[in-house]
């Protein structure tokens, strides 16, 4: 786990004491919140935690920790700060708090659930309750740290796939039931997601001739967000990449390939409607090179699009790990 984050006055773990309690750090995590968040409801709020050693490190209870989550569900609902941090000391009455967090309105129970709790996520890391409330709330600095810390602890793979994936999904699942009520979170976990690859990722590997692979959504198809994790991760592992992004058309896509000779071509296709099996076998069958020693690319069709639309001779990998280990078989 790198050293993101902290800061001298309880260094977030780094050497925290030994007695029992989480460090701000854990919490942070825990609550989707910036560990400088943490920091200022305690200096400004009161919420700091009961028990404090040697004077400069905090360390949380499970009763502090119950406090934070309860200052996070009511600033969710509109509360001014000072306002939810006062209900969540407890300095009102159980009554009051109830009315304040509902709101005007003869159903309170609607505004009960608590950010973190407002995806159904099931059995996931805790990561994921986490990144789930920050982007619940639109909170882009802890959700940039939470992403970036997600992808330094567990790596590109684990981390999309066990962190990011199942709270886009809950998020997807969250926008299908209600309406057109959570766009605008699947829009904002999206670029942040986004940007925290490209932050991850290391510099692009040179060109090796033979050795490229193209990433390209089928055209028509907008969601790239697999393709950059996918290009991350091979260039974690030195693998060339050449990455176009969404809805290539059929000749700019066919150009490309042309142009680069690459060893793999990979399409994207999140949707069936997207999905284009003639398109696939066409460049399956592309050649470039001299006569005698001509070469053609290895396509592999990845994404739920091409579910059903099995394409003989052409690979489909079920997911991110297997779709790496394809592309770099000789990588550690």
């Amino acid at each position: 786990m790198s050293a993101r984050g902290r800061t001298g006055d309880d260094q977030d773990g780094a050497e925290g004491p030994p007695d029992g309690g989480l460090t701000t750090g854990d919490v942070a995590r825990r609550l989707g919140v910036a560990p400088t968040t943490v920091r200022t409801w305690d200096r400004r709020y009161g919420l700091g935690p009961k028990t404090r050693t040697g004077g400069r490190h905090r360390r949380w209870t499970p009763a502090d920790v119950a406090r934070l989550d309860r200052m996070c569900a009511l600033t969710a609902t509109g509360l001014p700060p000072a306002e939810a941090a006062r209900l969540a000391r407890g300095d009102e009455p159980a009554q009051a708090l109830s009315a304040r967090a509902a709101g005007p309105g003869p159903a309170p129970a609607r505004r009960r659930s608590k950010a973190g709790n407002g995806l159904r996520l099931g059995d996931v890391r805790q990561e994921c309750r986490g990144v789930a409330r920050a982007a619940l709330r639109l909170d882009a600095a802890a959700l940039d740290d939470l992403l970036l810390a997600a992808i330094d602890e567990h790596g590109l793979v684990v981390a999309w796939t066990e962190v990011v994936v199942p709270t886009l999904q809950a998020v997807g699942r969250k926008w299908e039931t209600s309406g057109e009520k959570y766009v605008e979170v699947e829009h904002f976990l999206s670029w942040h997601v986004s940007g925290a690859l490209r932050q991850a990722a290391p510099r692009t590997v040179p060109d090796r001739p033979g050795s490229t692979v193209v990433l390209a959504c089928t055209p028509g198809e907008t969601h790239t967000l697999p393709l950059e994790v996918l290009s991350a991760a091979l260039t974690e592992r030195g693998v060339p990449v050449r990455m176009f992004g969404g809805a290539l058309p059929v000749d700019p896509l066919l150009a490309a390939v042309r142009r680069t000779g690459p060893a793999a071509v990979v399409l994207w296709a999140q949707s069936r409607a997207t999905a284009s099996r003639p398109l696939a076998q066409h460049v399956a069958a592309m050649e470039w090179g001299v006569r005698g020693a001509r070469r053609s690319p290895a396509v592999l069709t990845l994404g739920p699009g091409w579910a059903g639309q099995t394409v003989a001779g052409l690979a489909r990998p079920p997911g991110l790990a297997e779709a790496v280990a394809a592309l770099a078989p000789d990588a550690p």
